[in-house]
């Protein structure tokens, strides 16, 4: 391979050589980031309770000439998330990348109605599910001379949603470890990064029907929602070189929610508000 043939691969690969964890990775976003860390390049180890899905995504990502392991894993129990490790070292020899991305939790309910088992099922999944991923994908970035971590958050981490008590709660904690690892391991090469997304099209809404997607698409300053790939290329720049001094952040991937309130239409003091024309919005 000539220089630029040589230069060329890597813009199409930033990955090569490198190994990455995906927890989550059954369906949705994880399965679309564990698919575009295997195109960037990157064997992909995915994690995730439901193993026929993701047999499903390794699979797929094996068909199209990648390299991917499934494990079966509960990120709520420590020899679990030990495993995974494991068995990315064992299969690839290193690790470079994660992202830990499960989640579960209560249906949406005012706080006082929520049970609590529920609630710990949300705090479990969320924040001692993300604390067990650093937990043991540190050492073994370390050993390797560092590597990148991506946390899930959500805009609701940053900005309380009613009736989601435990998911704020959960995407909160989530910020706030992350932030600690990112300042414990800063002078050792390893970065420690939250994604924070809004309204995102998965199955989730997709199940909840277009009244829902129209709600959540108008929710946005952009006035749309995001999709699985638009989070799963931030992950995937945030685990590249081209982050190299990025450490500790939140990244909105949003349409602009973060930055604040954009009205469908404004009131003029003084002046009755009238219906806006059939056309907008």
């Amino acid at each position: 391979m000539n220089g630029e043939a040589a230069v060329e691969e890597q813009f199409r690969t930033p990955l090569s050589g490198r190994v990455a964890i995906v927890t989550g990775a059954s369906k949705g976003i994880g399965a679309a980031t564990a698919e575009a860390f295997a195109a960037a390049g990157a064997a992909v180890v995915l994690g995730a309770r439901d193993t026929a899905a993701l047999e499903s995504v390794a699979g797929g990502i094996r068909a199209r000439g990648g390299q991917a392991l499934a494990v079966g894993t509960d990120v709520t129990d420590a020899g679990s998330m030990r495993h995974v490790v494991d068995q990315a070292l064992s299969a690839y020899g290193r690790l470079d990348a994660a992202f830990n991305n499960a989640s579960a939790g209560p249906l949406p309910a005012p706080l006082a109605d929520i049970d609590p088992d529920e609630f710990d099922l949300g705090i479990a999944t969320n924040v001692r599910g993300t604390f067990l991923g650093m937990k043991f994908q540190i050492p073994a970035m370390l050993a390797n001379g560092g590597g990148a971590i991506v946390n899930m958050a959500s805009i609701a981490g940053l900005n309380a949603t009613a009736n989601l008590a435990a998911y704020v709660a959960g995407k909160a904690g989530i910020i706030g470890l992350t932030k600690v690892a990112a300042l414990d391991y800063a002078d050792q090469g390893i970065r420690v990064n939250v994604v924070a997304p809004g309204p995102i099209r998965t199955y989730h809404i997709e199940a909840a029907g277009e009244q829902a997607i129209r709600a959540a698409s108008m929710s946005t300053p952009m006035r749309r929602m995001g999709t699985s790939a638009e989070v799963a290329q931030t992950v995937l720049w945030l685990c590249s070189d081209q982050a190299s001094f990025i450490t500790g952040t939140v990244i909105p991937v949003d349409g602009g929610q973060a930055a604040g309130n954009k009205p469908p239409q404004m009131y003029r003091q003084g002046q009755r508000m009238t219906d806006p024309p059939a056309s907008a919005g």
